[in-house]
């Protein structure tokens, strides 16, 4: 997702603007738009993606000349800035976005962003808005705040009529909009994060209009460059360092982990170039694409064509120019004799998909071929399956390409289910992207366990870095729990899940199977407490019993279904959504002896049986008073008798 931005009014910028604009070969004061996808090919309306294409930014919004030297004169003591550490929710296939929590104000409002590196602005529904659709947490009251300030209008903003506050108006190429006021505020980070809450301009959306008025999300978290940009904001206050992390979570299991600030690169991470310059957007030096190690018939310079090969986290599919586009479909279809082509889940799109490839996520590379990006310095970006492709909605075990023809635009425009299960740092210090494979759920968590203090600075300028990324952890805070000996007799948690409750009740014994083997434990130790509905939302109590006649759950087993769920290591398939784990619990064994469990039953019991034994004696009592029938000759007019069942 990326926007329009305001056009300079700056006469001092004037020299800058045309020198930019003579090197990217833009005509000045055009506006172009990248429209991605053309008429076809939407990865399948069942899944509503929200794919918000990228338009070029007026120039003002860009790095300028003297914004890049300060950058790269930064300190060398920003090896010791702390870090914004953030968890991501949401997925591609439900959700279209990756959302993070950012709270506004004093005392605090939350809110769910989208993550997106094709915008600027931060913002979220204001209160006064006449014109915002529901979202998900309700909107910001500047009244409430008691340190909100408005920025009063100045020369380096757009002011309202009546020149008295500063505006925004963003507009994005699929016709959605938003409009609003500019306010500062305290803007925190969550209790994860080591950055303390920092002073920032959002903006407070007085309208909104298109996919913005209908998305389940409360605004957008803008991580472009430009002024009003999150990061650059924090980068000017000296509190981060100029670089960010992403890392999306994969095809079955959603969410990942943002980094706000610098990182230590892991040994084998792959880096591209990416020009500040060349581009206002993110964009990384593609030079070729190989399917199954051989590279596509294609110029070069395919891939650096108008705004080159852009890298934009609020887009969800990948989006090639026409050439490129049709020599890799061909190219991936003709690996595939296996395989059978179906029709995608929506009609109006004219999806490739392939029924036949299993369910199993970890199976796919064994049908599908391997995908390589090659980079300007020679490196290599592996693609695995689920990075082209997205589970079809309709037919279990099919898939469909994720790849999509951008129009009659040549812009390569990349988006996040490419980087799906791949740390992502977008280092602008250096002016490079790095990539590296990685499982993004567990990555979470190694940034939560990594305690250790920052290596020393290097003498290597690349060295920015303030947490290890070592591969090894262990679970934090479970063994402070269950100390000792302690017998666990039952554990029950609440889950929820990002999905409605028609959708999840008539598959509750499926997903009671799929967390039991993501547990670890046998199906029938897993129960289905309650269930309820919560608008959008589902949720569901879980209880984990001992299995079969054992008595308490042993720690060991214990510790490991405690670890997986307060660490979000359960993984359900796409069509199940996100979820989280809102509370649990465990219990000691009944310490109740066998007569008093079953008490209730007992008497029950009893009582059916001496019931049972009364009625058979007043049958028995009734029939000898009766005495034997009366005496009828033998051929005597007998009522025909039916025969009854055995």
């Amino acid at each position: 997702m990326a926007e329009y931005e305001d056009r300079a009014t700056a006469s001092s910028l004037l020299l800058l603007l045309l020198l930019f604009f003579f090197r990217c070969g833009v005509v000045v004061g055009s506006t172009e738009v990248i429209v991605a996808g053309g008429g076809g090919g939407g990865g399948g309306g069942a899944e509503a993606p929200l794919v918000l294409p990228l338009v070029l930014r007026a120039a003002n919004s860009s790095a300028s000349a003297d914004d890049l030297l300060r950058r790269r004169r930064l300190r060398r003591e920003d090896s010791y800035l702390p870090n914004a550490h953030m968890r991501l929710y949401d997925n591609l296939l439900t959700n279209g976005y990756y959302t993070t929590r950012l709270y506004i104000g004093t005392p605090p409002q939350e809110f769910a962003l989208i993550v997106d590196s094709g915008s600027t602005v931060t913002y979220v529904p204001c209160s006064s808005c006449e014109q915002c659709g529901n979202h998900q947490d309700p909107r910001f009251k500047p009244d409430l705040s008691s340190t909100y300030e408005p920025v009063k209008c100045n020369i380096d903003c757009t002011c309202d009529n009546d020149k008295k506050q500063c505006v925004y108006e963003r507009q994005y190429a699929e016709m959605s909009s938003s409009s609003g006021v500019l306010g500062e505020d305290i803007i925190s980070f969550g209790t994860e994060s080591a950055l303390k809450p920092q002073r920032a301009v959002f903006g407070c959306e007085n309208s909104e209009t298109g996919d913005l008025y209908s998305q389940h999300a409360d605004g957008i978290m803008g991580l472009g460059r430009g002024q009003l940009s999150i990061m650059d904001q924090l980068v000017d206050k000296g509190v981060i360092s100029d670089s960010f992390s992403l890392c999306y979570g994969g095809m079955d299991f959603g969410g990942g982990a943002m980094v706000l600030g610098g990182i230590s690169s892991p040994r084998n991470m792959v880096f591209s170039n990416s020009d500040p310059v060349r581009s206002p957007y993110y964009n990384i030096d593609l030079k070729e694409i190989h399917v199954a190690g051989k590279a596509l018939r294609l110029d070069p310079k395919i891939f650096d064509r108008r705004h080159g090969t852009v890298l934009d986290s609020g887009t969800t599919y990948v989006y090639l120019p026409a050439q490129a586009f049709v020599a890799f479909r061909d190219t991936i279809m003709s690996k595939l004799h296996s395989l059978k082509q179906i029709r995608g889940p929506d009609p109006n799109y004219k999806d490739i998909c392939f029924a036949g490839a299993g369910r199993d996520v970890s199976d796919l590379s064994k049908t599908f071929p391997t995908v390589d990006m090659v980079f300007g310095n020679g490196q290599k970006l592996s693609l695995s399956p689920e990075n082209y492709l997205f589970r079809h909605s309709k037919v279990e075990g099919a898939y469909c390409l994720g790849f999509f023809q951008n129009g009659k635009d040549p812009t390569t425009l990349l988006g996040g289910i490419i980087v799906r299960n791949t740390l992502v740092t977008y280092d602008r210090q250096h002016e490079r992207i790095g990539f590296w494979k990685t499982n993004c759920s567990e990555l979470w968590e190694r940034l939560q366990t990594s305690k250790a203090p920052s290596p020393a600075p290097s003498s290597s300028s690349y060295t920015t870095s303030t947490i290890d990324l070592s591969p090894a952890f262990s679970p934090s805070g479970v063994d402070s729990v269950l100390p000792g000996q302690y017998l666990v007799g039952l554990i029950t948690f609440d889950m929820s899940i990002n999905a409605t409750y028609f959708d999840l009740v008539s598959h509750s014994a499926e997903l009671a199977e799929l967390i039991a083997h993501e547990l670890e434990v046998d199906s029938h130790q897993v129960h289905m407490m309650n269930i309820t509905s919560e608008g959008n939302r589902t949720l569901i109590r879980w209880a984990i019993f001992p299995d079969g006649s054992a008595k308490f759950i042993s720690n060991t087993t214990a510790l490991g279904i405690i670890s997986r769920l307060t660490e979000h290591r359960v993984r359900l398939p796409e069509n199940f959504g996100t979820y989280q784990v809102v509370e649990w619990n465990v219990e000691p064994p009944s310490t109740r002896t066998w007569w008093e469990q079953h008490l209730v039953g007992v008497i029950i019991g009893v009582s059916m049986v001496a019931m049972l034994s009364a009625l058979s004696v007043w049958l028995l009592w009734r029939n000898k008073i009766k005495g034997p029938g009366s005496y009828r000759p033998v051929n005597a007019v007998v009522p025909e008798q039916e025969l009854q069942p055995l």
